[in-house]
């Protein structure tokens, strides 16, 4: 306790990043309190959605923070932006027009630029799709007295502004704030849930005759394992050793290159993150609702089934899907032959491997087998939700054993205190760890 105390004090007394601390606080204050204020022309005493939804709804209610089912002004959040940059991001894989702007300065801002264009029209397509969603589901919460047409023009400005406004916000807790603005949002969102969870989670088990006190506190513990869990599959790392020649400048033999520094090549046991998740999910969510327009009785078991988080062909076919996606997910983004060069003008190398094509070769050969255990890894953590509803789990609180909403908080609060700790290491303040370093940094310089 007094190593945190003392921790927090030199937190604090480092105006730059007192500043950007409260800075970021202040942003998310607003964020959230948008998130609970209504659309126009909706009642929201007469909301019934669902709050609980799988698929890709439950998806935008969880990034949202809630406010997808609020039918609030953030109720898209900032799903359209992710959409955009994903879009982007694999653009530049395909499109070689699009990879060379990303490899300069003013190409990387011509192509945020494209993105923010680009998430205007996804914002304009999903909050169309928001408005008949509304009609559809929420009974009498939309005023019958608001005429049809001002009731679409006005949602999908809104929605439309207010995804504009909180990737904006997102953007200025990046340059101002501490931490990724745009997924410190998110993972506010998903953790402003958890104490609700946690309640409702409390009363079924001693008041619903589900086990008393002690089935709760070992829930807890295999809740506090599974955090454990994500954090060694986040920070997981396959060190490749790698040497960096240079010269002697000023003797006799300037001429004869010797070996320099030694360092490392962290290559990621889960470099795909939580997109193979996500696109599991979403391949799951479309067979499911286009079985929906059936009248079959085999048509409406199908749904039933992928529906159903706790069913077993429902996790075998999803942890297949996240295993497949992370390989592909992986290749797409990791390519060996472009580090190879890299390695190559920087006059690096690894020990025993030539330069080029072998080095080339060599990374490759790594990349086809360390993703093989972060994919059942994070397979594991996709289904993890569903075994814990099968175990009698509220349907909130089973969310946060694992899935997307873990995975992406336990992601961004290790990044932000990561910068965190990097700012102290700066003004040679002790780090956030009583031994050792929070992994992923390597620790500053401290200022003369």
């Amino acid at each position: 306790m007094k190593k945190l105390i003392e921790t927090l004090k030199n937190i604090w007394s480092i105006e730059e990043l007192r500043k950007r601390i409260l800075f970021t606080l202040t942003l998310i204050l607003v964020y959230r309190i948008g998130c609970y204020i209504t659309l126009p022309g909706i009642n929201p005493v007469m909301l019934t959605l669902d709050g609980d939804q799988g698929g890709l709804l439950g998806i935008l209610n969880a990034f949202a923070g809630g406010a997808f089912n609020r039918a609030s002004i953030f109720a898209l959040g900032v799903m359209p932006y992710i959409s955009a940059s994903i879009f982007m991001q694999l653009a530049g894989i395909v499109v070689p027009q699009v990879a060379k702007l990303q490899k300069e300065e003013s190409g990387r801002r011509k192509v945020n630029q494209y993105t923010r264009y680009l998430t205007v029209l996804v914002t304009l397509f999903q909050a169309s799709a928001y408005v008949a969603y509304l009609r559809t589901q929420t009974g009498g919460a939309v005023v019958p007295e608001y005429p049809a047409f001002l009731f679409w023009l006005s949602t999908v400005t809104v929605l439309t502004a207010g995804t504009l406004f909180v990737m904006w916000m997102g953007e200025k807790i990046t340059d101002k704030g501490i931490g990724n603005g745009v997924s410190l949002l998110i993972m506010v969102g998903i953790i402003a849930r958890l104490p609700h969870s946690l309640i409702q989670e409390f009363d079924a088990r001693n008041l619903g005759g589900g086990g008393g006190l002690l089935i709760f506190l070992i829930e807890l513990a295999v809740f506090i394992a599974v955090i454990v869990g994500l954090i060694l599959l986040t920070q997981g790392v396959r060190k490749i050793p790698l040497n960096f020649a240079r010269r002697i400048i000023g003797s006799s033999n300037a001429s004869s290159p010797v070996s320099g520094s030694r360092d490392f090549i962290p290559l990621k046991v889960n470099s795909a993150g939580v997109m193979p998740i996500i696109f599991a999910q979403a391949i799951l969510f479309i067979p499911a609702t286009i079985a929906g327009f059936a009248e079959s009785e085999e048509a409406q078991g199908f749904v039933r089934a992928m529906s159903d988080p706790t069913s077993l062909w429902y996790n075998l076919i999803y942890a297949v899907l996240v295993i497949a996606f992370t390989y592909f997910y992986t290749a797409l983004i990791f390519n060996p032959t472009e580090m190879a060069d890299n390695l190559k003008r920087n006059n690096s190398f690894i020990p025993g491997i030539k330069p080029g094509e072998p080095t080339a070769n060599y990374i490759a050969t790594i990349m086809d087998r360390i993703p093989l255990p972060g994919a059942v890894f994070l397979a594991i953590a996709g289904i993890l939700p569903g075994i814990a509803a099968l175990f009698g789990v509220t349907s909130g609180f089973s969310t946060f054993f694992g899935g997307t909403s873990m995975l992406i908080g336990v992601g961004v609060i290790l990044d932000t205190l990561q910068q965190i700790e990097s700012h102290l290491l700066m003004r040679q303040y002790d780090g956030l760890m009583k031994t050792g370093r929070i992994s992923g940094r390597q620790p500053a310089a401290p200022v003369q």
